[in-house]
């Protein structure tokens, strides 16, 4: 039935913002065609300001996307460098590294990088 992942919503009270953090901070491709649309590789993050449908602002919380990185503690100093707070140390499962951190709305994120094999 579900054959892809269209795009990932992220909640923000200011959408000018979030778009500078995602492109500028984080440095996901911006959309050619969509102002609040930016591109983790083939995975679209949707900006969109619930308030302004009606709906009540809430930040994603505790379901963080895995933002693919070649290696966790060095885009960890570099984006701490730009400002970004992050959560904790390192974790290391024995399978990936990862660091939590959130955006400007509070909508958890987190960098990763597998380094095992897929067994």
């Amino acid at each position: 039935m579900v054959t892809g992942l269209d795009f990932f919503p992220v909640p923000s009270q200011d959408a000018e913002r979030s778009r500078s953090f995602y492109v500028d901070t984080l440095g996901l491709r911006p959309d050619d065609n969509a102002r609040f649309e930016a591109w983790a590789g083939q995975t679209c993050f949707g900006i969109w300001e619930p308030e302004q449908m009606g709906m009540e602002f809430a930040p994603q919380k505790n379901g963080s996307p895995a933002l693919h990185v070649d290696d966790v503690a060095a885009a960890r100093a570099e984006l701490e460098s730009r400002g970004v707070e992050f959560f904790g140390d390192i974790v290391d499962t024995g399978v990936c590294h990862m660091a939590f951190f959130t955006d400007p709305d509070g909508n958890d994120l987190m960098l990763h990088h597998r380094y095992a094999p897929r067994g």
